[in-house]
């Protein structure tokens, strides 16, 4: 565990923030009536986003246990959101304590709570920064202290990347995080998509909630082209990209109609 103080003056409360609305979503109270309000009002548009939060963070259970069970001793995971039990730290120390695991996010709350929350264990960190500038994250002293890059490294980004504007070169920024992990490391990625609903109906509106209501992100939505194409450089993990609830399933395989209402994509990637 390490110590960081946390500014929490820099908290805005006045705009909805995604990782506030994802907590709200997933049936958590750590939220403002600001994200309250435009998480409902995506919700009353397309109630399928809750499903949908609810089978992408079941994915990230099951990909953190993958990683741990395949040796996989240390995680950044970026764009964390609020801790929900359980978290990665937890998944990951189910299998494996020592794993290490540094969360990252920008939203000066989540660092408060990672506070009480993620890091009363050992070998777990917090750190305030943004997805969109690597080298403040990779030289961050408590990434350096908790992970070691000349040992695979496990990279989470999920639901982030629908976060960041093509003119923001989200491939690019996947890359340079690549490039710093050695051979053998991992990264898993969940992506928003509007491969499964219509654009122009609720769910474009649902979209455009984001944008309209002052939330800190707008949501691009992305092809499965455009998904997989953030794994380049990595080798996928069987059975590849697919919607969450495809990912190697711990329970019943859900059918085509409840399919049908997964708008994201999920996988896992090996780096050679």
């Amino acid at each position: 565990m390490t110590d960081q103080e946390f500014p929490v003056g820099e908290i805005d409360t006045s705009r909805p923030h995604p990782a506030r609305m994802y907590d709200y979503y997933l049936g958590g109270k750590d939220n403002y009536d600001v994200d309250r309000a435009a998480a409902q009002r995506v919700i009353d548009l397309f109630p399928d986003i809750v499903p949908m939060a609810r089978d992408n963070r079941r994915f990230m259970h099951r990909a953190v246990r993958y990683m741990a069970e395949s040796g996989v001793g240390q995680i950044i995971d970026i764009g964390t959101g609020i801790p929900t039990a359980p978290n990665t730290h937890q998944v990951a120390h189910e299998v494996s304590p020592e794993v290490r695991v540094v969360y990252v996010d920008n939203d000066p709350i989540v660092g408060t709570y990672a506070g009480t929350r993620a890091l009363g264990t050992g070998n777990t960190g917090f750190v305030l920064g943004d997805l969109r500038a690597p080298e403040s994250i990779l030289e961050h002293p408590t990434v350096r202290e908790l992970v070691d890059f000349r040992r695979p490294v496990g990279l989470m980004l999920m639901a982030v990347l629908h976060f960041v504007r093509d003119d923001e070169d989200p491939a690019g920024l996947v890359a340079a995080y690549r490039d710093a992990l050695p051979s053998g490391s991992h990264l898993v990625l969940s992506h928003a998509t509007g491969d499964f609903h219509p654009l122009d109906g609720d769910f474009g509106e649902a979209r455009d909630v984001y944008r309209d209501r002052g939330a800190t992100a707008t949501l691009t939505l992305r092809s499965h082209e455009q998904v997989s194409a953030f794994f380049d450089g990595f080798e996928p993990v069987e059975p590849g990209l697919v919607q969450p609830p495809l990912w190697r399933p711990d329970g019943p395989v859900p059918t085509e109609r409840e399919l049908a209402r997964v708008g994201f994509y999920g996988g896992v990637g090996i780096k050679h």
